[in-house]
């Protein structure tokens, strides 16, 4: 058995706005109030980053089209004690996936965890 990192990309709509800023700070509020509310502080919520297709430099991932935005988020969470990634995987997205009903999910990547590491961080 093993402990994971898990990150995964939620797509989060946000309506009603005109700026990128404030879509993303609704967002990431928004999903983090709904985590919070499950007692599930322990996930980490942030924008997420998507390549420029032209150059390949990151920018944030949101758009807004007719006052309305969709934001990327990339969530992470720590998952101990899984037989493998897959196992993971599953666990993160069924502990996250729980708080965060109707809101699409999609694992992006799984690393794991050296124990020494993540003791030597408490």
């Amino acid at each position: 058995m093993s402990n994971y990192l898990v990150a995964m990309e939620a797509a989060w709509l946000v309506r009603d706005v005109d700026d990128i800023d404030d879509a993303i700070g609704v967002a990431v509020s928004e999903a983090g109030k709904r985590l919070n509310d499950q007692n599930k502080e322990y996930v980490e919520v942030e924008v997420g980053a998507t390549p420029c297709p032209a150059c390949g430099e990151p920018f944030d991932s949101a758009f807004i089209a007719a006052n309305t935005a969709l934001v990327g988020l990339l969530l992470e969470i720590d998952v101990f004690n899984a037989d493998g990634e897959e196992h993971a995987s599953r666990i993160a997205k069924s502990e996250v996936g729980g708080a965060l009903r109707d809101v699409p999910l999609s694992v992006i990547d799984v690393i794991e965890i050296d124990e020494d590491a993540h003791e030597r961080d408490e």
